[in-house]
This record gives structure tokens, sequence and C-alpha cells, in this order.
């Protein structure tokens, strides 16, 4: 008797809201996520991230003084964890330095995969918008890019260390250009809806790489 009346409780029991459980800062901002990297600042109206998240007007106004600002915190976010994603790859002392590289590619294939190439990343789409966007933009967006390639390259270093890269390579041109070419890559794959353009220019990048 006493272990049915428990499962008829548990049974019984409501599951917790997402709202309970999740600040409605953080649901703002994951709804901001979602739609900037599907549409864009410009195209994105803060009344539809309201309505997703089923909040009034006035709560948005409560964490976020403006549009640019709301926009700015979703950069710093976004930096962050895409900074943390890096950092988990490329610190992976079980993989050599450039299967750390192609562990990190195959993830970010599979993330943009998981909703169907519908989503971009955020700070190449916006970086595509900068003509309409605020000067404050520009510099966030510069050091977020500047950010990765130094992760990326300090990892092209360590290559270097254990001969799969030139010792006379340069790592941080060969930075900056992976990711000059992996966000034109993410634009074309979201074009397409397909990994293709991702897979063609991964290929690539590798082949090109200077060896000994």
């Amino acid at each position: 008797m006493e272990t049915k009346f428990i499962i008829s409780r548990c049974r019984g029991r409501r599951p917790k809201q997402s709202e309970d459980l999740i600040g409605t800062r953080e649901l703002l901002l994951r709804a901001g996520q979602e739609f900037l990297t599907e549409k864009g600042f410009s195209s994105t109206g803060i009344e539809e991230i309201l309505k997703r998240v089923g909040v009034p007007k006035g709560s948005f106004y409560h964490y976020f003084s403006s549009k640019e600002a709301f926009a700015l915190e979703l950069i710093e976010q976004y930096a962050e964890n895409v900074a943390r994603k890096l950092d988990h790859h490329f610190c992976n002392q079980k993989l050599s330095p450039l299967n750390r590289l192609r562990a990190f590619i195959d993830d970010a294939k599979g993330e943009l995969a998981r909703y169907e190439f519908s989503r971009g990343c955020l700070i190449g789409i916006l970086g595509q918008e900068i003509g309409g966007l605020p000067e404050s933009f520009r510099f966030r967006l510069k050091d977020t890019f500047e950010d990765w390639q130094s992760r990326f390259s300090v990892c092209l270093l360590e290559a270097k260390k254990t001969g799969e890269l030139s010792s006379k390579a340069d790592t941080k041109q060969l930075a900056a250009f992976f990711w000059i070419g992996w966000e034109g890559a993410i634009l074309r794959a979201k074009l397409e809806r397909t990994a293709i353009p991702l897979e063609v220019f991964a290929e690539l990048f590798f082949a090109l790489l200077p060896t000994d």
C-alpha cells in the first residue's frame, strides 16, 4: 500500500514549468539568440521575442535598457559559449592538435545540422549587418573574432611542436584564414541547408596546411 501511494503521488505531481527553473532574463536571452541566429538583428523585433517567451514588454525593459543593450549582451554570451567550446576541444590532450581542430569542426557541423541549418553564427550574421548596426557592435564583434582566432592559433602552435605543422607556418595568419573561410562556409550552409560547404572548406583548409 505504501508503494502504491508513492507511485500515485509521483504520477500526480505537476512538472515545474521552465519559467520556474530558468529566470525571465535567461529566457529572453535564449529566445533572442534563437531569433538573431536565424534572422539577424534588423529583422528581429522585440515583440516577437516577448511573444515567444510570454512576458510583457515591461519585463524586457526591466532587464535591458534597449534592443541594442540586449543584443550586446547576446554577443557577449554567445562569444563566451563558443570560447568554452573551443577550449573544450583544443585542450583535449587525448587528441593530436590537428585532430582537436577536426573535432571542433565536427561538433559545430552537428550543432548546425541539429537546427537543419536554419541558424548561423551570431557573430558572423551580425558582421554581415554591420553597416546598419550601432558602432558599439563593431568593436564587440572584432574582439570576439580576435579571441577565437587566438585560441585557434594556440592549437596550431601545438601542432608545430608535435610536427603536424611546418615550423615555418604562420599560425596567426592561418587562424585568421580559418575564421574568415569558416564564417563564409556557415553562411553558404545556411543558404543551401546542407553541410557540404562546411565539409568542402574544412577539407581544403587541412589540405593547404604546410608541413615539413
